[in-house]
């Protein structure tokens, strides 16, 4: 079984894209149920169903396979969740580690969001300064919980 084990963070401001390129990713939910979530996602020119377990901590199961982007376009227009959720991420290597830092469209525009996978839960890593407050266990933050609850809708 595969896990992902991944840490969340506001970003303070967008020194970060100057160490990386965005690509452009429109991503949908066929569920959002809590111990399961089932993702269609487009990233450039391929595309993804993702199943996700029920989060433990920073944890959780996740399964990943290539579709054909056809389908993936279908799937996202007909039985995905409304809004789907538009973002570009950028790739950004910091000491040996990958952080993806997500810049929302449309119906979450506004908010930024770094993520770092680790190989265990009390794994250490430096944090970049453009780092901001954890939001790891926060589930507003999680991408199916953007679909129910928008960014935009949030009170500030």
């Amino acid at each position: 079984m595969a896990e992902e084990i991944e840490r969340k963070f506001l970003v303070r401001d967008n020194a970060y894209r100057k160490s990386g390129i965005p690509h452009y990713i429109h991503q949908g939910f066929l569920s959002t149920e809590k111990d399961r979530v089932v993702r269609i996602r487009i990233l450039d020119n391929d595309a993804f169903i993702t199943i996700k377990g029920l989060t433990k901590g920073i944890s959780r199961a996740e399964f990943e396979y290539r579709i054909p982007v056809a389908d993936a376009k279908s799937m996202l227009d007909q039985l995905c969740l409304k809004p789907t959720i538009e973002k570009y991420r950028y790739k950004i290597d910091v000491d040996g580690y990958t952080w993806e830092v997500d810049e929302f469209l449309g119906e979450n525009e506004g908010l930024v969001i770094a993520e770092i996978e680790l190989e265990h839960e009390g794994q250490e890593f430096t944090k970049p300064a453009w780092i901001g407050e954890e939001v790891s266990h926060d589930p507003r933050y999680y991408n199916a919980n953007l679909v129910k609850n928008p960014y935009r809708h949030w009170q500030k």
